[in-house]
Order: structure tokens, then C-alpha cells, then sequence
């Protein structure tokens, strides 16, 4: 794996990193925390479009778009959207055939995607029960990188950061249960390929 220099302080990257870690370990504690139905609707939509606003989830002020696809897929808001140090979690999405969850955070961009995903992946390393893969290249963006995981022997995942509009970092954390089909997990994958950077401005 290439080596990527640091871009900011080590303070800043500390905290940074320790904030993506902590919340990875809290979606994985309270996967099937409170939330309530998305209700933003996109700007600017499209007859075809307005007749199903929940598949088409826009953040202008997160810079992020999202295409359900498919209609298994339930997109929610948690109640709390908004963490600590800058982050922010806009939606969760959860299949109501496989119980597949999918929990994005959108945070500054303390590191490069290959260095969050590799602290993520020592952090939740140490936890107990939890076995990661090695990472590896996503076909999401030419910076996207991820790892598979599993949870004891109930509960198997992946986790996918990549960039989002400058300065910004999308992380997606998926979980499934372990007897779920291969469906299950190409529908995340498709999932995770939804997710899209905003054009800037023009």
C-alpha cells in the first residue's frame, strides 16, 4: 500500500481520527437507535422525480446526493444528525428485506481516505469479537478505500470512506446479519456506489 504524507497537525489529526473511530463504534453499538423518516426532498426535482422524493435523498449543505437503488431500501434521519468536531450523520438507510443497515458520516477531511480507513481498521481490530480484513481499493472513486468485517457470529460488515466535496470525507458503515444471502451484500455495495459528491457550484 503506498505511503500518504500527513497533511494536517498531528494534533488535529489525533483528534480527527479518535472522532471516526468513536462514532464507528458507537453505529456499531446502536445500530437500531431511534431515527424518524427522511422528509428533505431534493431541490429543483423532476415531475418523473417528485412522484417518489424519498428515493432521491440531496444535502446541498453537506455537498452529497443519494439514489436509492431499490425499493427495499428505507432512508431515514437520525434523530441527532449532527456530532462532535465538524461531523455529521444526514441519513440512514436500512433494507427491510435482509436487514442490511448503512449508516454515512460526512466529516472534515483530517486525513486521506486510505489513512481514516486504516485507523478505523487497528481501532475496531482491538474490540472484542471483531476480525477485519485487509484493506483494499473500492471502485467508488479512484481514492475509495474499505475492508470487510465480522462481529462475533452474528454480524458481518464493511466499512467505505472515500472522498466527498473538498475538504470532505464520506464514511459508510454497513452491517448485515450473517446468514444473510449474497443479494444481501451486492445490494449494499450498489448501496455504497449511490453515494455521491454534489458538482460544485458553478
Amino acid at each position: 500500500m503506498a505511503n500518504v504524507a500527513l497533511g494536517p497537525s498531528g494534533g488535529e489529526w489525533d483528534m480527527g481520527r479518535m472522532g471516526w473511530l468513536g462514532w464507528a463504534l458507537c453505529v456499531l453499538c446502536t445500530a437500531c437507535g431511534a431515527s424518524k423518516p427522511a422528509v428533505k426532498a431534493p431541490p429543483r426535482v423532476s415531475k418523473a422525480e417528485s412522484t417518489a422524493p424519498a428515493r432521491h435523498y440531496v444535502d446541498v449543505e453537506l455537498g452529497l446526493e443519494i439514489v436509492r437503488p431499490g425499493e427495499d431500501w428505507q432512508l431515514d434521519e437520525p434523530a441527532q444528525p449532527e456530532s462532535s468536531e465538524g461531523a455529521a450523520i444526514p441519513v440512514i438507510l436500512r433494507n427491510r428485506m435482509t436487514g442490511a443497515q448503512v449508516v454515512l458520516q460526512v466529516a472534515p477531511a483530517v486525513g486521506s481516505p486510505t489513512q481514516i480507513a486504516e485507523q478505523l481498521n487497528q481501532g475496531l481490530s482491538e474490540q472484542p469479537d471483531f476480525v477485519a480484513s485487509e484493506l483494499e481499493p473500492l471502485p467508488l472513486s479512484d481514492s475509495a478505500v474499505g475492508f470487510d468485517f465480522q462481529v462475533g457470529q452474528g454480524v458481518h460488515g464493511r466499512v467505505a470512506v472515500t472522498e466527498g466535496r473538498p475538504g470532505r470525507l464520506f464514511m459508510m458503515l454497513a452491517t448485515w446479519p450473517a446468514d444473510a444471502s449474497a443479494d444481501c451484500e451486492r445490494s449494499v455495495e450498489a448501496l455504497f456506489g449511490a453515494v455521491r459528491p454534489l458538482p460544485e457550484p458553478g
